[in-house]
């Protein structure tokens, strides 16, 4: 079958639905909004009953009691979103099943499929977590399943390994040393654990990190391959990835077999809108549909959907041209950054395009400019980087910056961003990530200047008046980042069993947290945020991850899943 790709057939079939002026006598309940347009019909009849004037009286009084057909006024939606519920039905003749494609669904897939470079894709209306459980549930296809897992991964791949009931082999990231942040597991690590555990079923790696790092993943997916493991890829984050020659490739083209991203994400679908992207013979497909019908809606959401064919669309009409804007406001941002030395970004000493650019030699070593510069070094081939570099990639949309004097934690640089209008995607102790996307523009970044000079302003004014700036963050050497999790000697953890049946209270002791090593944790000890598990439930407790519990509990970090939230003690196993 042949299409179109500048078509979007899911999303004109709602407009042809929404335009054929048919009576609804199915779901949904709203019938199209008609609920709300007979409320709205009515306030304007009690316009012209009673004249603007008392209507404006009673639209300012509306829900203190004083008028019971006042409170109608209040509950009709705009008109932006009536017109959203017109498009809003459910599996009729030709809107398609979204379990059983056969029309626009399935030729919105096929579409999808060939924008990102899939041999089939799947849409997600339960954002990338839906892909995650049952790319899981697919690859452990028995009770047990072993599974080797990158540590600092989703909350959502975790629990696809409870409801699996497998065992996860975790495997340690590496850690980039000028920045304290954990990245992905290396190539050895990722060997070391395939040599180990020649049995697992799959191996699961998050690309790229919460910080846009990531890394050359052609290595890994051959090595999996060679082992007969598919290598499943949380790309959450990197649905652009491989869209623009200034992109990082994307896990699809350096091999992987199953591919989660999230649309919603860094491209232009609605919230929970996401795609599993799969190719080659190592995945189950029958077995993956039952799946994803098990974890997703039977009712999906058709504008969801038809968010996520329009975004393929774009991609499909306008390619790489797509993100020429949301490029020009990251660009004009770093080099207005530039002029501001007390706040740095974060980049990799070594960075990894997906090619060269034509004509181009490769830069010696690959340095950037000054430390924390904007600069944009010369891309170097992947045979020129040492395998141990765990970081030669960093997507441009995600601009990651930090006071570079200290004064503010990456906390508080949030806040005083937020009080001026710049709302960033998240912050740590340390950094700041700032999400651009295709839909960003110049002025966005003009904003996003001003309101770092206007904090750099007041803090010179403070110096210039003698006051001394206090220090809330450390020096990069010093700094404890929340993501990391270290285990001693060994790259990768024991088989870790996980299972929806809880541990009872009456099986567990709580111990001194000095005196724990060597026993099995009764919970979960997740510093927060980013909410990455450094001790899971049933894991042995090795001295390093003692230490490094007191370490962050000595530092101030807030921890999740512990019954001690000062931790102090931990809940044990009794065995």
């Amino acid at each position: 079958m042949e299409h179109k790709s500048n078509t979007a057939p899911l999303y004109e079939a709602l407009l042809a639905y929404r335009d054929s002026g048919q009576r609804s006598f199915h779901v949904p309940g709203h019938k199209n909004g008609q609920v709300y347009r007979g409320l709205l019909e009515q306030t304007d009849q009690q316009q012209l009953d009673w004249g603007a004037d008392e209507i404006h009286v009673l639209t300012n009084h509306v829900g203190d009691g004083t008028d019971e057909s006042a409170a109608d006024v209040d509950v009709v939606p705009v008109s932006a979103f009536l017109e959203m519920m017109r498009l809003d039905v459910t599996e009729i003749s030709g809107t398609d099943d979204l379990h059983h494609p056969e029309g626009v669904i399935l030729e919105a897939q096929q579409l999808a499929a060939d924008c990102f470079g899939a041999e089939e894709s799947f849409f997600l209306v339960g954002g990338s977590t839906a892909g995650n459980l049952s790319l899981l549930l697919t690859v452990c296809n028995e009770p047990n399943s072993l599974v080797l897992v990158q540590r600092n991964v989703h909350k959502s791949v975790i629990h696809g390994l409870m409801l699996a009931g497998a065992r996860a082999v975790f495997l340690e990231p590496w850690v980039d040393p000028a920045s304290g942040l954990a990245v992905m597991p290396s190539l050895e690590t990722v060997q070391a654990a395939v040599q180990a555990y020649p049995e697992a079923k799959a191996v699961l790696v998050t690309l790229p990190n919460y910080y846009g790092m990531g890394a050359d993943l052609k290595s890994i997916a051959e090595m999996c391959h060679e082992a007969g493991m598919p290598l499943l890829v949380d790309e959450a984050h990197g649905a652009h990835y491989g869209q623009h020659p200034e992109m990082p490739a994307s896990a699809l083209s350096c091999g992987a077999d199953g591919v989660v991203q999230s649309t919603h994400k860094m491209l232009s679908a609605f919230t929970m809108g996401a795609m599993l992207h799969v190719q080659g013979p190592r995945l189950n497909r029958s077995l993956l549909r039952q799946r994803l019908a098990m974890v997703q809606s039977s009712s999906p959401s058709y504008p969801v959907m038809a968010s996520l064919d329009l975004a393929r669309r774009l991609l499909h009409t306008q390619g790489a041209n797509a993100f020429t804007a949301g490029l020009a406001a990251v660009d004009a941002f770093k080099r207005g950054l530039a002029e501001l030395p007390r706040f740095r970004l974060l980049q990799p000493a070594q960075l990894l395009q997906q090619e060269p650019p034509a004509g181009a030699k490769p830069a010696a070593g690959g340095k950037s400019e000054a430390a924390g510069a904007p600069g944009r070094p010369e891309a170097v081939p992947a045979a020129a980087l040492p395998s141990a570099a765990g970081y030669t990639a960093q997507d441009p949309f995600k601009a990651v910056i930090y006071d570079g004097t200290g004064v503010l934690s990456g906390y508080g640089l949030q806040q005083q961003l937020e009080a001026r209008g710049c709302v960033p995607e998240m912050s740590d102790e340390r950094y700041v990530v700032l999400l651009f996307t295709l839909g960003s523009t110049l002025r966005d970044a003009e904003h996003l200047l001003q309101a770092l000079r206007q904090i750099s302003l007041e803090q010179e004014q403070s110096q210039s008046r003698g006051e001394q700036p206090q220090r809330f963050t450390k020096e990069a050497a010093n700094y404890i980042s929340t993501w990391n999790n270290f285990q001693e000697g060994t790259p990768f953890s024991e088989p870790i069993p996980f299972t929806l049946q809880p541990i009872m209270e009456e099986d567990t002791t709580e111990v001194s947290i000095d005196k724990c090593v060597g026993l099995r944790s009764a919970e979960m000890v997740i510093p927060y945020p980013p909410g990455i598990p450094l001790v899971y439930a049933g894991e042995r407790i090795s001295a390093s991850m003692a230490s490094r519990i007191k370490l962050l509990r000595d530092e101030g970090a807030r921890f999740h899943g512990v019954s001690d939230t000062s931790l102090q003690s931990l809940k044990i196993i009794r065995e």
